[in-house]
């Protein structure tokens, strides 16, 4: 990466960070590679990733081995990474009162309904998982087609709020 540009770290939150953050942060990682860093977290962590996420991960070919579902408080404290931008996934955290981040990073909501919650036959739980995978993926290949170096703060916020409206 040319030294001319910054690497932007990206925070996916959600409730439970068992899921759909967990497989945004796998996503971005692979795609946005070396310009973006991407995490994840929960308000309420489940302290687990949930075996679906972690099956779409592999059949997509990312790594999922080093994700594990962690409180957001740990990217509140002194010393944690400072972000460009936070997307909550899911409507729960978009209603929470999120931690104070420093920086004052960009944020939208992205809302994914919960593969998590879904109830019934495997077959019908494990395509809930499929359809939150593939809108996270095409919701952060459009972010990643912006050009995020030549806009102005304004302009990034406009365009990262109407990708989560699609």
């Amino acid at each position: 990466m040319p030294a001319t540009h910054p690497q932007y770290r990206v925070l996916f939150l959600c409730t439970g960070n068992s899921a759909r953050s967990i497989m945004a942060e796998a996503i971005l990682n692979k795609k946005g590679a070396p310009t973006f860093a991407a995490y994840s977290a929960g308000s309420h962590p489940t302290g687990r990733v949930h075996p679906l996420a972690l099956q779409q991960l592999e059949l997509a070919r990312l790594p999922g081995a080093d994700l594990r579902s962690k409180n957001w408080d740990e990217f509140a404290k002194p010393g944690a990474p400072k972000f460009d931008f936070v997307f909550t996934v899911c409507d729960n955290a978009a209603r929470e009162i999120c931690p104070i981040w420093p920086g004052q990073p960009m944020t939208a909501h992205w809302g994914v309904p919960d593969p998590a919650a879904i109830e019934g036959p495997p077959e019908r739980i494990e395509r809930a998982f499929r359809e939150a995978f593939l809108l996270l993926d095409r919701r952060i290949s459009l972010f990643l087609s912006l050009p995020i170096a030549s806009l102005d703060k304004l302009a990034i916020q406009k365009a990262i709020d109407h990708i989560g409206l699609e």
